[in-house]
């Protein structure tokens, strides 16, 4: 009997995080942006989470959440073959209309006030830049990079 090959989606995964988030309502609007756009997990770096009221829709039951000490602590818990991609306003960023999102990829934040630290942004595999020349709110930014990810693999 010849065996048939199976076959699979290959939507891959991503997760999503703040590094020194300045304001905690950003976890929580992430979070729930992160739940509507199919994340696989979000985290944090240098600050934990409180529980708060922004995310109303309990994405918190729904979608993981990680927290790592230092930029140190979540490069050695990445996923295998995953590449760790910063969003930030840095001359050698792709610009995000022609990027191409990875399968496998973590997407790192910086607060508002300064960006990702030059140790992160060391040792991202690629930059992402949104439009503009002025930052952002970083769960706003967060759910532009993950809607823009959604619409180019429905394509």
């Amino acid at each position: 009997m010849a065996r048939l090959k199976q076959t699979y989606p290959d939507t891959g995964f991503f997760g999503i995080g703040i590094v020194n988030n300045a304001d905690e309502l950003n976890i929580g609007t992430l979070w729930r942006s992160a739940y509507i756009m199919g994340a696989s997990f979000i985290f944090t770096v240098d600050r934990k989470y409180k529980r708060q009221t922004s995310d109303v829709v309990n994405a918190w039951q729904k979608v993981p959440l990680y927290h790592y000490d230092d930029i140190e602590g979540l490069l050695a818990n990445l996923p295998y073959d995953t590449q760790l991609i910063g969003v930030e306003l840095d001359e050698s960023a792709k610009a995000i209309e022609t990027f191409e999102h990875p399968h496998r990829c973590i997407y790192l934040l910086g607060n508002e006030q300064h960006g990702l630290p030059r140790q992160a942004l060391d040792k991202c595999h690629q930059l992402v830049q949104l439009p503009g020349n002025y930052s952002l709110n970083v769960s706003i930014a967060g759910s532009i990079v993950m809607y823009d990810r959604t619409a180019k693999l429905k394509r």
